[in-house]
């Protein structure tokens, strides 16, 4: 059976974050595992609270999995602190774990932000050069490239900024091609109307 790690926030609601990654990994005959990062008090119309974990409890709970377990692959979600990334990418960094995937959750779906809008810049430089595959939504997409999009072909310039940002030596033409449809696929997949 693979072995999933999600890091990432939980949602007392159940809908997202830690909660809907576990459901997702056991329906898929995943066995999942996590490392909360943040702990969300919310519902569907709003975001109560939010109690970010101490980087250092995040870098022990992540030791935990790793010391002991094999992973298959790293999913990562909601990082809502420059602090809390950094404490993740040096445990990344750390342990090296193959097929990292970040979906840089930045609002919930009620449109409450759950990012400090002043760590984009840190999960630019930090997060983002680790992953394999970044699954940004239409409004993660422009904050990240910091551009606006509009169009199909906003979300190619937009796709191919973004994956500029990645540090590794996995680049091919074949992984580029991948990275841009995935992203202009979940980016297409919110809705944004063609021209």
């Amino acid at each position: 059976m693979k072995k999933v790690l999600s890091i990432a926030g939980s949602d007392c609601s159940g809908g997202a974050g830690i909660q809907a990654d576990l459901k997702t990994f056991s329906a898929h005959g995943v066995f999942g595992m996590s490392v909360i990062v943040s702990v969300v008090a919310e519902n569907t119309s709003r975001v109560i609270d939010i109690q970010d974990i101490t980087p250092d409890m995040i870098a022990k709970q992540i030791d935990a999995v790793f010391e002991d377990i094999e992973v298959n692959a790293v999913k990562i979600g909601m990082l809502s602190t420059p602090e809390c990334m950094k404490a993740v990418a040096m445990k990344l960094l750390q342990y090296k774990p193959q097929n990292i995937v970040i979906d840089p959750v930045m609002y919930a779906k009620n449109g409450c932000p759950l990012m400090n809008p002043a760590a984009v810049s840190t999960l630019i430089d930090t997060v983002i050069p680790l992953a394999d595959v970044l699954t940004p939504n239409i409004p993660e997409a422009e904050k990240i490239a910091d551009m606006q999009i509009s169009t199909v072909s906003d979300m190619e310039a937009a796709a191919r900024k973004i994956y500029a940002m990645r540090v590794t030596t996995k680049v091919s033409i074949y992984n580029i091609k991948l990275f841009i449809f995935v992203i202009m696929f979940l980016i297409l997949f919110h809705n944004l109307k063609p021209p």
